[in-house]
């Protein structure tokens, strides 16, 4: 069982016909994603990789049912586009963009928990069930760093993901789903609201998350293990313990506010609460083996 995305999930792609989705329609489908139809208006009798184009969403699930949306639309479009979606029925959608509006940001937020949905991103790489489906912008060398195995990963970074991920596979393990809930300040769906769906999932023995400086995602894992949500083994790392005092630091949502967000109090929770935290990227896979023990072996 796939956390998100799986082979069977089928997928329409919002954008298609742009320069990125055009190019991203393709490699999603060359691993192994049912990508059903794509959405440009203006733009539909078109086809990209073989895949039909419309002018809305509603025409296109009417001809072609999804269960998920991939959005390549600029920021300034997305609240619209993501309402679109939950309008024709999709419940789970992915977008890419980078700088959504706060307050749409928002208000896609409470529009995908009004009618039950996720939404993942935006300012994310996507989502991927290695081996069964993808949903986002992962380069083309993937299969080398995200192999199919038992350990689930979430995310706030794109660049820190591929490092960490080489090691999960440096140590022998690999990875059962992997979602980068994005590293905007108001993300569509949040580390602890996922952490159900990995401990439901029997494919997966272990989480990785790998936080950042800024927010309190990283403050609910550790109340989520607290409580008892979440029982499985859980290491993280987290990045921008270097970061200057009261700086902001790539991401919108990397910045420190109300004495609340630093790494250090992160790190403290975090362990408080059982979870082992890793001081560089590399030891993610070590700590890894000291839980869970030789994957060779288990």
């Amino acid at each position: 069982m796939s956390v998100f995305i799986d082979r069977s999930d089928r997928v329409l792609v919002q954008g298609i016909t742009g320069g990125e989705g055009t190019f991203w329609t393709k490699h999603m489908r060359d691993l192994g994603t049912d990508v059903t139809a794509g959405v440009t208006p203006g733009k539909e009798g078109q086809s990209v990789e073989g895949v039909p184009v419309y002018h809305t969403v509603r025409r296109a699930v009417a001809e072609h049912p999804a269960d998920a949306a991939m959005l390549f639309v600029p920021p300034r479009f997305t609240k619209d586009a993501v309402l679109e979606a939950l309008d024709a029925g999709i419940r789970k959608v992915v977008t890419i963009a980078d700088g959504i509006p706060l307050h749409e940001a928002l208000e896609i937020r409470a529009a995908a928990r009004s009618c039950g949905a996720r939404v993942v991103g935006g300012n994310t790489s996507g989502v991927i069930s290695p081996g069964r489906a993808m949903m986002g912008m992962f380069p083309y060398w993937i299969e080398r760093v995200y192999r199919p195995g038992r350990i689930g990963v979430m995310t706030r970074s794109g660049s820190l993901t591929n490092e960490v991920a080489a090691m999960i596979v440096r140590a022998g393990f690999g990875v059962s789903s992997l979602l980068g809930v994005g590293g905007d300040s108001v993300p569509g769906t949040r580390f602890a609201e996922f952490l159900p769906d990995f401990q439901a999932d029997p494919e997966t023995d272990a989480v990785v998350v790998i936080g950042e400086l800024g927010g309190t995602m990283e403050e609910e894992v550790a109340e989520a293990i607290e409580s008892g949500t979440f029982r499985k083994p859980l290491v993280a790392f987290l990045g921008g313990r270097n970061a200057p005092k009261g700086k902001r630091m790539g991401h919108a949502g990397a910045i420190v506010t109300g004495g609340k967000g630093t790494v250090e109090g992160k790190t403290a929770a975090l362990r408080r609460a059982g979870a082992a935290v890793a001081d560089r990227p590399r030891l993610v896979g070590e700590l890894l083996r000291e839980i869970l023990g030789d994957p060779a072996q288990i």
